[in-house]
């Protein structure tokens, strides 16, 4: 079990932002997402915070599925509440106790809450959607959780949506493939997608029934309505262009956006110059930052309905698949090329806080004699 005789600088950041919700959240597979929630867990169980973790799908297997290679297992505390489906508690090596059952059913079973009795590891199994995640995580904060943490699944970022999490950690590494300067260059695109600007308050306040109700809605230039219902993003590219001989100014979409309506959208952009785009927030956009630049350079602008919260950015220099960093070289590195985020590799971290305490315990011994 580690120890820690320090507060880490990402613990202290998390506790200062006095956040309730916390997302962990990877760029892709093997990118450190494991490693950096049981650092959280680890730091909140020294600090005596009570915690409860859960997870969007599935995870904590032993291998990672895509590349067989052995994963880090998720590491539980005693104290620790844990919210995942009941088939997975055959497979956890802790004891534990059962504290209630949630009603939400997933494909492993219904959602249960457990308290771990003691420190071992999990396979963590949560509910699927959204609504059923806030539920949950409003059960874990009922139980005395101080701080619930959310750990995704593949190909699963909504979870960092801020209408569920405070929060977000976004752990990024050499898995992504390329030198570090490409690991960064991809990692700074996905904080500019993630990071869109909020709306400004006059057009938050027109668009603020449209993300209430969920939809699709277009506004002319001059403000006045042409367009809602609630229909799913996917079907509403046709619909937008359907409109492409009037005058519009604004379109809200409360879904997921991915290439396609984003096409639709740019299309518009380009015949209407000033166009604005209100998205729910950066977790609903699969597009890349060149088409949101290209997009902006034509006159067009994106908001975000709410902001996303990214509280530190976890470097993995590990890459199974070969191309591995040295680690403090990508560190420094981001440092300096991320200067506006909290940037850290774990693993380093916990190495100097050990260095420390072995240093402090070495000048103890050396005064005693």
């Amino acid at each position: 079990m580690s120890s820690f005789g320090a507060s880490s600088p990402l613990w202290s950041r998390i506790r200062q932002s006095g956040i309730a919700t916390l997302a962990v959240m990877g760029m892709a597979k093997n990118t450190g997402k494991t490693v950096a929630l049981n650092h959280v867990l680890a730091q909140a169980h020294a600090a005596q915070v009570a915690v409860g973790v859960t997870s969007i799908g599935r995870d904590g297997e032993d291998r990672d599925q895509v590349f067989l290679f052995p994963k880090p297992p998720v590491l539980i505390w005693p104290g620790s509440l844990v919210a995942t489906a009941r088939d997975t508690l055959v497979r956890s090596k802790l004891r534990f106790k059962l504290l209630g059952n949630t009603g939400i059913d997933s494909p492993m079973g219904e959602i249960v809450i457990v308290k771990a009795l003691e420190y071992g590891e999990m396979e963590i199994a949560g509910a699927s959607r959204s609504s059923d995640q806030l539920k949950v995580i409003q059960r874990l904060r009922q139980a005395g959780c101080e701080l619930v943490v959310l750990d995704g699944a593949l190909g699963r970022s909504h979870h960092a949506s801020p209408a569920i999490a405070d929060g977000v950690i976004l752990a990024t590494g050499a898995a992504i493939g390329g030198g570090i300067q490409d690991v960064i260059r991809k990692t700074r695109d996905r904080l500019a997608i993630l990071g869109i600007a909020r709306v400004p308050a006059e057009l938050g306040a027109r668009v603020q029934d449209l993300f209430d109700k969920g939809g699709v809605a277009i506004w002319a230039r001059d403000g006045s309505p042409l367009f809602q219902a609630e229909i799913a993003s996917l079907n509403a590219a046709s619909v937008l262009m359907g409109f492409a001989e009037q005058d519009v100014g604004t379109i809200a979409v409360s879904g997921a956006v991915g290439r396609q309506l984003w096409r639709a959208m740019s299309s518009l952009g380009a015949m209407k110059p000033g166009l604005n785009i209100v998205v729910a927030d950066g977790t609903k956009l699969f597009v890349d930052a060149l088409d949101v630049q290209a997009f902006c350079k034509q006159g067009g602008s994106l908001f975000g309905y709410r902001n996303i919260r990214i509280l530190g950015l976890t470097l993995n220099p590990f890459s199974p698949m070969g191309g591995s960093f040295d680690g403090a070289e990508f560190l420094a590195n981001a440092e300096a090329a991320l200067p506006g985020y909290d940037v850290c590799d774990v693993m380093l971290s916990e190495h100097k806080q050990q260095l420390q305490l072995k240093q402090g315990a070495d000048r103890d011994v050396a005064t005693s004699t």
